[in-house]
């Protein structure tokens, strides 16, 4: 099994399961992917997302470039997965146990947080190989850190630590391996506590405006908050703060 798909409660956990190969992924553990995530998309009882690999050596190291563009060379199917992603408004957090490279560091950046594991290693390494980062590497890693130091790692296929990744602001939290784990379920239990529907309004509003003008964003701001009051949970929240007890969220 090249993906592992586990459901404990509102949280999915996702592992890359490709160890012998340092987690790199070949296009049926794409095609895995885009599935599992379609699967979390679509089931309402699942609030947050774990995005992890198997082992302790690596997170993803991106594609598995033998397999796929030297012995069974074909059509990429990249674009399923990433612009699934870029369009799933449920939180995922990244638990980067290991290297994060090429296409495991770009998947790493479609992740809302990320926890890095402090033997963690980053880089984008396709331009030793004559191409690009194609599934956003371009893109969003110079939305996230200092421009000069995107382009550098982009121009130069070189790896940073998980000190200097943070420091930087490419990973959010820095912890020992063996609290990897325990710190992402932590954060995906705070997570849990909020109302899931506003949740996912917070993330494509804040997203989305990225991507727009201030005033454009603003806009789009006022439309989902006016979405949200119409909603089952917008009503409990209100009456659980006036009766002082916790919220019993529906999702609707």
């Amino acid at each position: 099994m090249k993906v592992i798909f586990e459901k404990k409660g509102p949280i999915a956990y996702v592992t890359i399961n490709r160890p012998e190969r340092l987690n790199a992924c070949d296009f049926e553990t794409y095609e895995a992917l885009a599935r599992v995530w379609s699967e979390f998309r679509d089931d309402p009882a699942l609030r947050v997302g774990i995005l992890t690999g198997t082992g302790e050596r690596a997170f993803c190291a991106g594609s598995d470039v033998k397999t796929n563009y030297v012995e069974r060379p074909k059509e990429e199917p990249q674009n399923v997965l990433f612009p699934l992603l870029f369009d799933l408004y449920k939180p995922i957090i990244a638990a980067i146990n290991g290297h994060a490279n090429g296409g495991g560091l770009e998947q790493a950046l479609c992740c809302d947080i990320r926890v890095a594991a402090e033997h963690a290693q980053f880089g984008l390494g396709e331009v030793r190989l004559g191409w690009l980062p194609g599934a956003g590497g371009t893109q969003r890693l110079p939305r996230l850190i200092p421009l000069g130091r995107a382009l550098e790692m982009l121009y130069t296929g070189n790896r940073i630590g998980a000190q200097e990744a943070l420091r930087l602001g490419l990973v959010d939290y820095v912890v020992p391996m063996n609290q990897l784990m325990s710190k992402c379920e932590a954060i995906a239990s705070e997570i849990c506590k909020s109302a899931p529907l506003a949740v996912q309004k917070i993330k494509q509003a804040a997203l989305r405006g990225l991507d727009v003008s201030l005033a454009e964003g603003l806009q789009l701001e006022r439309e989902l908050y006016n979405w949200l009051q119409d909603t089952e949970d917008a009503r409990e929240g209100a009456l659980a703060f006036a009766e002082k007890r916790p919220p019993q969220w529906k999702g609707r």
